[in-house]
């Protein structure tokens, strides 16, 4: 059986990039108010009821950094004690500025430790090399600002992290635990200033990233 992919469209970005990996589905967000860096309670309930038919096992690509709190949804639908693990060159781990009642892409961690029961221990990641043991299952969360400008373009300032140890790094998880589901973000939407060279790079990773992340088949 493939494993599932789900193009989560906010912003355009896989569009620009002209990134469709075989067998996806694209889940249309593109008119979807409340929902950029904040998450506001109508957008909340659409996007649950958008993801509502797929298991948290796969790989969601969940557009743009400021939509990183789409993990948060996707991390409710697990079923058996977990950790998450975020790859990240910020912690997303902060209190909310209006208050811990608005998700956003800078307190979905916070929320996400206090809210979600099954939610045992977050493990953040924003360099090479990284000490991974063994555990309990684990939801695997990367932003692509841990990368260094030279492998990704995004709107948040970012690591110096190279793919190919992003790649090792998420090697040695799949290596020692058991992966419950994946999802990626970060990029650079025309709307916010890419230019042609911005779109290529991150084409170039996201296709060698997806290819990887399928040849693990660990979810």
């Amino acid at each position: 059986m493939a494993l599932l992919t789900i193009l989560m469209d906010f912003s355009g970005i896989y569009s620009e990039e002209n990134f469709r990996p075989e067998g996806s589905v694209r889940l249309d967000f593109l008119s979807l108010e409340g929902s950029e860096c904040y998450c506001d309670a109508a957008a909340a309930a659409s996007i649950r009821k958008a993801i509502r038919p797929y298991p948290p096992g796969g790989i969601h690509w969940i557009d743009g950094g400021d939509y990183h709190y789409v993990s948060r949804f996707w991390m409710e639908k697990l079923e058996t004690p977990f950790e998450l693990f975020l790859l990240d060159h910020h912690s997303d781990d902060q209190s909310g500025a209006f208050g811990e009642g608005l998700l956003s892409c800078g307190n979905w961690v916070a929320g996400s430790r206090r809210e979600l029961p099954l939610l045992k221990d977050v493990t953040w990641i924003r360099q090479y090399p990284a000490a991974i043991g063994p555990g309990l299952p684990v939801y695997l969360s990367i932003d692509k600002d841990v990368l260094s400008p030279d492998y990704a373009r995004t709107n948040w300032d970012q690591g110096r992290m190279t793919l190919p140890q992003l790649k090792a790094v998420v090697g040695e998880i799949a290596a020692k635990r058991e992966i419950l589901g994946i999802d990626v973000c970060g990029g650079l939407s025309l709307s916010k200033g890419a230019c042609g060279k911005d779109v290529d790079i991150n084409r170039r990773s996201d296709e060698e990233l997806h290819t990887f992340l399928v040849s693990l088949r660990t979810v």
